[in-house]
């Protein structure tokens, strides 16, 4: 018989875990890693750690060089919502029908147990900071998933009156705070860009870096008192739309060096399906209402997307020095994760919302002691869902058993031993006029365009081959069957799509 060894006022907590998984033993070890986790809007692997060398990020440059950079990271949808979804349900999109900016959690996955709320049930204090679940285009987030009240910060900001033409309601910040949703396009367009010479803390990100320093201080007391680890969420806005950081990050970036695009059109015959319309970018002016914009535009907004990620490094960096002045990094595991990727005028397209690699490939990093080797990387594709699994493992818990579909695997062989690989293929999907379902190996990517609801032979597809083609000039789907049917079969692998969420 396995006696817990815990305080009387956990005994009742602990036994209702042990009923509620039907365990017939449980190890409570005083040595469980605390997790902080750091999700980041619309970064892609423009990291001077990633090989950028026009990128200035030392901290997250830093945190890599203590653990493991995965170089071939996909996310499973490229929308910040159900991106994020599948990150805390360990769950694809066509797993749960959360497909949607504006789709709820709760209505079409109830019984969902999130990553956080798994943490809690084996006594993890669980909390969020800033942007973790999408607040927003009529999603709320879920406060279930979280044992305190989330702290709550703008993603759309400005400083400057005239980036609002004086302070009016303009387009995003009516999206990002559920304000009159239904009269979006009689509202003024926000500035795509701010420069002011203001201290970090005139934005949410600077704000959210010193909330999170002083829950990780308060952590660290807990943890000393009566041994609760804790897990915590610290969601960062930058580089999402605008452009807003202080003058001082876009001081470290010279314009002139950022070249243009490498490829400027859409892939040479792709289907019309598999393109996008620039229409988040154009709520933001000067940018045309058609999206299409100049060079020198170009150059600009290219500059504010570094110059945002450089702004977010530093919040970043704040945090991270904070654990490590509080002695907390040889028993935290840290994970760097970007909901999605984001176009930069590549194909002619901007921000997110496609199948193609800009839009999906994502930076994740993960520093686990004891386990991890400092400044190791490995090609294993991994994905999002994935990050679910991984950390349930690192900190002894149990396979993770939903009851919602947890479509994710473990990455802790793989942080082991770079060259170990636990999958051959990354899964993604983004819901166009039609479904479209991609399967991304080492060399490929097979994309199908197909609602469930229609035969198999109306599929339209794409291929492209990244050993040959990384800009994917060419769809060389007609070119080459053998391979299109090596990965349709693959693809069908797969269970039955969830219908389609028509709330976006």
């Amino acid at each position: 018989m396995l006696i817990l060894a815990v305080p009387a006022r956990r005994e009742r907590y602990w036994l209702a875990v042990v009923m509620l998984f039907g365990l017939a033993r449980v190890a409570v070890s005083i040595e469980r890693p605390n997790v902080l986790m750091i999700l980041v809007d619309d970064l892609k692997p423009n990291l001077g750690c990633y090989g950028d060398s026009l990128a200035h990020t030392p901290n997250i440059d830093a945190l890599a060089a203590r653990g493991m950079r995965f170089d071939m990271a996909y996310c499973n949808q490229a929308v910040c919502a159900p991106s994020r979804f599948t990150l805390m349900l360990g769950s694809h999109s066509t797993s749960t029908g959360l497909y949607g900016l504006g789709s709820q959690l709760r209505q079409l996955v109830p019984d969902a147990v999130t990553l956080p709320q798994y943490f809690g049930k084996f006594g993890y204090r669980t909390e969020s900071l800033g942007k973790v679940f999408h607040i927003g285009h009529g999603n709320h987030g879920d406060s279930d998933s979280f044992m305190v009240e989330h702290y709550h910060e703008k993603v759309i900001e400005y400083v400057l009156p005239a980036s609002t033409d004086g302070g009016q309601l303009t387009r995003e910040e009516a999206y990002f705070t559920n304000q009159r949703l239904g009269e979006i396009g009689s509202l003024p367009r926000g500035a795509a860009f701010e420069a002011p010479d203001v201290d970090d803390d005139a934005y949410a990100d600077g704000r959210v870096a010193a909330e999170a320093i002083r829950r990780v201080q308060a952590a660290q007391r807990r943890r000393s008192e009566n041994d609760t680890p804790f897990f915590i969420a610290v969601g960062f806005a930058r580089p999402h739309m605008p452009f807003s950081a202080p003058r001082k990050y876009w001081d470290m970036h010279d314009p002139s060096r950022f070249p243009p695009p490498s490829v400027e059109t859409p892939p040479v015959d792709a289907p019309k399906v598999a393109g996008k319309r620039n229409g988040e970018l154009a709520n933001y002016r000067p940018v045309p209402p058609d999206g299409v914009v100049n060079a020198e535009l170009r150059r600009t907004l290219v500059h504010g997307y570094y110059a945002s990620c450089s702004f977010v490094d530093a919040q970043i960096g704040k945090v991270l020095h904070e654990l490590r002045q509080l002695e907390l990094e040889k028993n935290t595991v840290v994970v760097l994760w970007g909901d999605h990727g984001f176009h930069l005028g590549d194909h002619g397209y901007w921000t997110k919302h496609t199948n193609y690699e800009q839009a999906t490939r994502i930076p994740i990093i993960i520093v686990a002691p004891g386990i991890t080797q400092p400044g190791s990387s490995t090609r294993q594709l991994a994905e999002s869902v994935d990050i679910y699994p991984t950390l349930a493992e690192l900190a002894g818990l149990a396979a993770p058993p939903g009851p919602q579909s947890i479509d994710g695997v473990s990455l802790v062989p793989v942080l082991r031993n770079s060259d170990v690989r636990v999958r051959d293929h990354a899964y993604h999907v983004y819901p166009n006029a039609k479904l479209g379902r991609a399967i991304r190996t080492d060399r490929y990517r097979l994309v199908e365009w197909r609602n469930p609801v229609d035969p198999p032979e109306s599929a339209e597809w794409e291929l492209y081959d990244y050993q040959t083609d990384p800009d994917e000039r060419v769809n060389v789907a007609e070119k080459h069957p053998d391979v299109v049917a090596h990965l349709r079969a693959r693809l069908a692998s797969y269970p039955q799509s969830v219908k389609r969420n028509r709330n976006r």
